[in-house]
């Protein structure tokens, strides 16, 4: 059978490097991928220190640079390397891959934006299948499940959150007034999401008896919702846990670069190409 451009020798060898951890080639480009990854974040950090700014400024920006042009040509090549790039783009690490480069494009627009390249420490999560560590790799399968799971509870749980606090912030704003700091009902509710939550910042307080009954009762209320997506995520983490049995290897799909799939697999689990 002819071989199709997709499938030439020189992208599979590609794939090999870029996606794969089982090979010394590989190993050695994700080991470089790691330092680089960390070195850039720290570059960044660096960079927003006024001291160090003004003595290195020249030479961080320098680097800086160095490193998105690498990011941006490894990006290029992860793309040239499946078979469906579009799958590729749209997956998690798709998505942080591009946006680690983008803020240092994007600052010429908008300055001060290329401190986003901090997002880049999100690549990290890739050592996890660089260090073959698959069990970490099941186990994070597993809490995306749990979320996933949970997300309409969650949602329906925020949005009765949400309403709470908004009636409470108007009672309060009723209550209190101006004359205690309540200028507005959006002040108000803000006071109500801050006391709920129990941060209590102390920039508003209310003043009255009825305003601090009501706040006492936030607060104890705030100390039982606090528990509540927690428990729901419980619930799923264990469920999700118990359906999640098998191992899965370090191996990512040629096709679509998705991670996760059973040690035994022969054919990706999400599109269906050959491992």
């Amino acid at each position: 059978m002819a071989i199709t451009p997709s499938q030439t020798p020189w992208k599979k060898h590609l794939h090999e490097i870029i996606y794969e951890a089982d090979t010394p080639a590989g190993k050695l480009f994700d080991i470089i991928l790691i330092i680089g990854i960390i070195t850039s974040v720290i570059v960044i950090m660096l960079e927003s220190v006024q001291q160090v700014r003004m003595e290195f400024g020249t030479i961080l920006h320098v680097f800086e640079w160095i490193f998105t042009v690498a990011f941006t040509i490894e990006y290029i090549l992860r793309l040239i390397s499946v078979q469906r790039p579009w799958l590729y783009m749209r997956s998690f690490f798709g998505i942080v891959d591009l946006l680690s480069i983008l803020p240092t494009y994007i600052g010429f627009i908008f300055v001060g934006s290329h401190y986003l390249i901090s997002i880049r420490i999100l690549r990290l999560l890739r050592i996890f299948r660089i260090l073959k560590l698959a069990q970490y790799l099941r186990e994070a399968k597993t809490l995306r499940q749990a979320l996933s799971a949970s997300s309409h509870k969650i949602s329906v749980f925020l949005l009765a959150v949400f309403s709470l606090v908004i009636i409470l912030g108007c009672v309060m704003y009723l209550i209190e007034g101006p004359e205690h700091g309540f200028n507005n009902i959006p002040e108000a509710v803000y006071w109500a999401i801050v006391t709920l939550t129990t941060v209590g910042y102390g920039d508003i307080a209310p003043m009255t008896v009825l305003g601090k009954i009501i706040a006492s009762l936030i607060m104890i209320i705030g100390y039982g919702i606090i528990a509540v997506p927690t428990g729901i995520v419980t619930v799923e983490l264990s469920q999700a846990q118990r359906q999640q049995n098998k191992e899965v290897s370090t191996q990512a799909c040629p096709n679509c670069s998705a991670e996760g799939h059973d040690t035994d697999a022969r054919f990706c689990k999400y599109c269906g190409s050959k491992l």
